[in-house]
């Protein structure tokens, strides 16, 4: 049965396994071995093992539901209209010089809906949860996002790919961005972006190189905080093509728009 009762038994057991996985990548931080998917994209023990706790413990207590992973993961052998959304770490290149800012990230889609998302913070101990229609919380305590409306007093962030080609259009936009912003950085984690722009950090985050693990549960979690997660373009978000555009308020997100969509000369 789809309503918000079972969705936050869903949510209870996505917040345990988002906090084991979480255990785990503690554990692997001093021994981990490095190898490399292409270059500047790593992956480490630590992702797979992370990645396996939460499967194991997820599937256990919905062995029906499919399953959606960076590490390789597809389970879609199910006719279930709940799928699990998950990256066992985001913020590899982070986590792999010492950087504290990565973390564990579990959504949920029902019929294609995201209804529920959790990010866990293992070096800050901070858990990030929300269920669609009941508020977001970091450890317990309400989420609001910052509200504020003007881009020269916003702190904004942006995903630019890789060991990317200077005339990408990624970063052609944040150079557009940049002397209108109060601050615009690069952290290497877009569900930490996400969970800090609902907790009232960060107030604008947007990218057009992810994939749907690096933000489902950070979609959730803003939205349910009172922010607005869209296209690039305030088209309505579809988390499989990689396109976001999350911002505190819609005078923000309004100011952003024009300079986003436009490329420079």
């Amino acid at each position: 049965m789809a309503d918000t009762d079972s969705w936050q038994l869903m949510k209870t057991t996505a917040e345990s396994a988002a906090r084991e996985a979480g255990g785990v990548l503690l554990r692997w931080r001093s021994r981990f071995s490095v190898s490399e998917k292409s270059r500047s994209n790593l992956v480490t023990d630590a992702d797979l093992d992370s990645q396996n706790t939460i499967v194991e413990i997820l599937q256990n207590a919905f062995p029906d539901h499919r399953l959606l992973g960076e590490e390789g993961l597809s389970k879609q052998d199910s006719n279930s209209e709940y799928q699990w959304i998950i990256d066992p770490l985001d913020g590899t290149g982070n986590y792999v010089h010492g950087f504290p800012y990565y973390c564990v990230s579990i959504g949920l889609e029902y019929q294609g809906r995201l209804i529920l998302g959790v990010i866990y913070d293992p070096t800050r101990d901070e858990l990030y949860s929300a269920v669609e229609g009941c508020g977001a919380t970091r450890n317990g305590e309400s989420l609001v996002v910052s509200g504020t409306q003007s881009l020269a007093q916003a702190m904004c962030v942006a995903s630019l790919p890789v060991a990317g080609d200077p005339e990408h259009p990624a970063f052609k936009r944040f150079v557009n961005v940049l002397p209108h912003a109060q601050t615009i950085q690069r952290l290497g984690s877009a569900a930490l972006n996400l969970a800090y722009l609902a907790s009232g950090n960060l107030d604008a985050f947007w990218s057009t190189t992810l994939y749907p693990w690096d933000i489902a549960a950070g979609v959730v979690i803003v939205r349910e905080a009172g922010g607005l997660a869209n296209g690039l373009d305030a088209s309505a978000l579809d988390v499989h093509q990689g396109v976001i555009l999350a911002t505190s308020s819609s005078q923000l997100q309004s100011e952003l728009l024009p300079l986003l969509n436009t490329t420079p000369q």
